[in-house]
Order: structure tokens, then C-alpha cells, then sequence
């Protein structure tokens, strides 16, 4: 048996044996730009890929291995949960999720006679997903849009979970102004309604898959109302000569172990004393009348503001909630952010009203 000994930067030599044959045995070795692995036979280890979390490979593959100095842990790449201890690698477990994002607040009045449109409610998903074992994940809890802002600008804010699509922030109320662009709702993950005075703006668009869309005003008499903001099941309503349009219904959800509606709309003004647009299901605000403001979106439903009238002022959007609910066998009791922990069957519910982390 030959042997060709290599001597490399490490102390002592590689022996590799080859079989003995005529001639000249030629041995290849693959082309690399990075660290090969070296084993130490006299200790059993080997020399692997190692750098900080900043110098991961751009374009990771399925089975890269290398020792993280950043984390001081030998780290493994898949495709489930991305960079992860090696030692968890493969191990993921299923979770229920649902996101909701914050609602748009109600558009303002822009004059004396101006009718704001509802806001729309925020975004909704809910589905599943696999958590990798060891893995941080962050969730962002979105704020609601504030209220009694001039134009369709007072949208709510993003909320997103680590690994999931974003949901999107409800879009605002258009204002009741004689400037047309701040007159049409805004979109969002559903959208605004829009405003009346000197004609009726144009409702904002909802998300494909988390919202709809919000509804039109009327510039006729007595009422001149203006449109619901949308929700996560249904338009914003039409205003009308009659009364404001109502906010768009949300959807229940049963994560926690109870049915509970989120992502109402927010309702349309009235120029009247009455007859303003209801909030949708789901925590969406009632329109302002000329006697009385606009109320705020439900706190961690996301619903929509109801629009401002006259003198009085729009509601705020509710904020959003992130729910995950992981088998209690799998629950690991680490967080941060101050979730609310309950249980409900077998399953153990981590519910974010403001953002944090979970490691699965």
C-alpha cells in the first residue's frame, strides 16, 4: 500500500493510503472558495467552516454546517426554519397562528359640514406553520391608526410573526374636506371608507386574503353619508342619504379555545344627530354624529375608527393581537414581551397584545 502524506497548516501531518498501482495515481480534489473539513485523527475531531452570524453564506443549502462565533454554537441549515443549533436541527413541531394587525382610524372632518369615512379594519391570517426547535421567533404587534387626522393617512400599523406573510395595517378614513384626494379612503389590509362633502371620495382597496374593501359615501341630503371601512369578512357598507355606512363584519376565530370576532370596520358619519354607520363585528367603531364624536376600534381586534362629522371627532383604530398556539408537549416557557399564557385542550396559547418573542 502507498502513502501520500499531505502537510498541511495544522500540527503534525494528513497520511491519506491509496493502493499501489503501475504508474502515477492522480488524486482530485473539488475546487472550493471557502474552509474544507480536515479531520484529526489523533483527537477525532475536525476543522470545520467558521465565522459570525454577519459571514453566513448569501445562498444557504439544505445541510450547511459551520461553528458560529457570534452564538458560539455550531449551527445547521434547512429550509423550515432557516439557521438553527445543530443539535435541534430537523426537530420542528406544528403551531396554529393567528395575526391581526391595527385598524385605520376614522377620517376626520375637514369643515363644518365634512363627514369622515370609517377606517378599515386590519389585516387577518390565520393558518399553520412548522416552528424549528431553538429557534427565536419575533412577533410585531401593530398599532391602530390615530384619530382625528386631516386626510386618509391615519393607517394602522404591520403586524408580523418571524417566517409569516405581514399582515397589513387597516387603511384610514378619507376626510370630509373639499379637497378631493383627502376625501378617498386609504387602502390597507382592508380599506378605508371614503368621505363626503362636496361629493364623495373614492373607497380604499383591501389585501387579497386579509381584508376588503371599504365603501363609498353619498353627497345627498339629509344625512350625506359616508362610507363604512371595510373588515376582514365583508365590504364597508354604502353611506346614504339616510344614514352613515356601516363597518364591514370581521371573522371569528377560536385559537384561544373560544370564538372570538376580529377585524370589524369602522363605521361611516352622519351630518345628522343620528343615523351614523355601526362598527362591523370584530371591534370596529361607531360614525360621529353633529352631536357626538366617533368611537375608537376595539384594543386587540384591529377594528376600524369610526369617521368624524361636523365638529366632533373621528375614533382611533384598535390595535392588533398575534396568537400562537403550540402542543403543550412542545411549549418551552421561554418568551419575552409579556405574552398571555393560557391552555385550551392539549395546546398551550402564547398571546401577544405588544410585541416579544417566543423560542420554539
Amino acid at each position: 500500500m502507498a502513502k501520500l502524506v499531505l502537510n498541511g497548516s495544522t500540527s503534525g501531518s494528513v497520511t491519506l493510503d491509496v493502493p499501489a498501482v503501475a504508474g502515477t495515481t492522480t488524486l482530485t480534489f473539488p475546487a472550493t472558495t471557502g474552509t474544507p473539513v480536515i479531520a484529526d485523527s489523533s483527537t477525532g475531531g475536525a476543522y470545520i467552516p467558521t465565522g459570525t452570524t454577519a459571514q453566513r453564506p448569501s445562498s444557504p443549502v439544505n445541510g450547511m454546517t459551520r461553528y458560529n462565533t457570534t452564538t458560539g454554537q455550531l449551527e445547521a441549515y434547512n429550509t423550515v426554519g432557516g439557521w438553527v443549533n445543530a443539535g435541534t436541527q430537523g426537530n420542528a413541531y406544528t403551531a396554529s397562528y393567528l395575526i391581526v394587525d391595527g385598524g385605520g382610524g376614522g377620517g376626520k372632518n375637514g369643515s363644518t359640514t365634512g363627514r369622515g369615512g370609517g377606517g378599515g379594519a386590519g389585516g387577518f391570517l390565520t393558518g399553520t406553520t412548522l416552528l424549528s426547535v431553538g429557534t427565536i421567533y419575533t412577533a410585531t404587534v401593530g398599532a391602530g391608526g390615530s384619530n382625528n387626522t386631516f386626510g386618509s393617512s391615519a393607517s394602522g400599523s404591520n403586524s408580523s410573526f418571524t417566517g409569516l406573510t405581514t399582515a397589513i395595517g387597516g387603511g384610514g378614513g378619507g376626510s370630509g374636506t373639499n379637497s378631493p384626494d383627502y376625501r378617498n379612503g386609504a387602502s390597507g389590509g382592508s380599506g378605508g371608507g371614503a368621505a363626503t362633502y362636496a361629493g364623495s371620495g373614492t373607497a380604499g382597496s383591501g389585501t387579497a386574503g386579509q381584508g376588503n374593501n371599504g365603501g363609498l359615501g353619498t353627497e345627498s341630503a339629509p344625512v350625506y353619508g359616508s362610507g363604512g371601512g371595510g373588515g376582514a369578512s365583508a365590504v364597508g357598507a354604502l353611506g346614504t342619504s339616510t344614514a352613515g355606512g356601516n363597518g364591514g363584519a370581521g371573522t371569528a376565530s377560536s385559537i384561544t379555545g373560544s370564538s372570538i370576532t376580529y377585524a370589524g370596520g369602522g363605521g361611516g358619519a352622519s351630518y345628522t344627530s343620528s343615523a351614523a354607520g355601526s362598527g362591523g363585528t370584530g371591534g370596529g367603531g361607531a360614525g360621529a354624529t353633529s352631536a357626538n364624536a366617533g368611537t375608537a376600534g376595539t384594543a386587540n381586534l384591529g377594528g376600524g375608527g369610526g369617521g368624524g362629522s361636523d365638529s366632533y371627532n373621528s375614533g382611533a383604530g384598535g390595535s392588533g393581537v398575534i396568537i400562537i398556539s403550540v402542543p403543550t408537549a412542545n411549549y418551552t416557557g421561554t418568551t419575552t414581551g409579556s405574552p398571555t399564557i393560557t391552555t385550551s385542550g392539549s395546546n398551550t396559547i402564547i398571546k401577544f397584545t405588544s410585541s416579544g418573542t417566543y423560542t420554539a
